[in-house]
């Protein structure tokens, strides 16, 4: 990139910038001088690093104010619309003392990526902890599929999870092909589950099971719920031990 090109780039961001500088109160703060515009313009050409600083403080301030409407959501929803049998696949004690809600997407590869630790966390914990499973598809038609087929899978119990944990553990896209192939080695009856595809109550889940993740404000997958508490992305061991304590 010639410098022409580089000091437009730069111009473009540092107009940006003067707004940004408003909302944080960086004159306040001290980091920049209070200054006519053409003085402000000139001082941050003289200190570009503050654009990008600025820019990295704005993305932090809107994903901190998108957490808390999440957590606001998710509170004033309370605990059993997201353990409702309707909705999820709930296994574990109904009155355990620690909870650990999961909205996911099988074509999610940071679903996939925390998947082990989940299915740990479950194996070592299944006798203690209350788990909801909720499907929430956001990457299109396979990923529905996935979802419908998954939906129809809960209704043969343990054999459930066997079928979810083998999908999350997959590298491909799951189609149909591999949702058959789980199936059939999760020890699934293929006609049962064939049935529940073509139900209309699951469809009906499926849109409860997203129209409950709207509710909660959830934009994408991973997103957790851990004792009331929402975490949103990938998940690891420390981090459920945080927020478990």
């Amino acid at each position: 990139m010639n410098e022409r090109w580089k000091t437009a780039a730069l111009g473009g961001l540092i107009g940006a910038a003067v707004s940004l500088a408003a909302v944080f109160g960086v004159f306040a703060l001290g980091l920049i001088p209070a200054a006519s515009d053409a003085r402000l313009q000139g001082y941050m050409l003289g200190h570009p690093k503050l654009v990008y600083q600025m820019k990295e403080l704005s993305d932090a301030q809107d994903a901190e104010a998108a957490r808390q409407e999440e957590q606001a959501a998710v509170d004033k929803l309370g605990p059993k619309r997201f353990f409702d049998p309707a909705i999820a696949f709930v296994t574990g004690p109904q009155k355990a003392k620690n909870t650990i809600v999961e909205f996911y997407d099988y074509n999610c590869v940071h679903c996939r990526k925390t998947s082990h630790t989940v299915r740990k966390f479950y194996q070592k914990h299944k006798n203690d902890t209350r788990f909801a499973f909720i499907e929430f598809p956001i990457f299109g038609e396979n990923s529905i599929n996935a979802a419908r087929t998954s939906i129809a899978a809960r209704a043969q119990g343990d054999r459930f999870l066997a079928f979810h944990f083998g999908l999350m553990s997959e590298s491909a896209e799951i189609d149909r092909d591999l949702l058959f192939q789980n199936a059939k080695s999760s020890g699934l009856d293929l006609a049962k589950l064939n049935a529940g595809i073509v139900d209309p109550a699951t469809d009906k889940t499926l849109l409860a099971d997203s129209r409950l993740a709207r509710e909660a404000k959830f934009q994408g997958t991973p997103v957790f719920i851990v004792n009331g508490k929402v975490h949103e992305g990938e998940i690891s061991e420390a981090d459920l031990k945080e927020l478990i304590r």
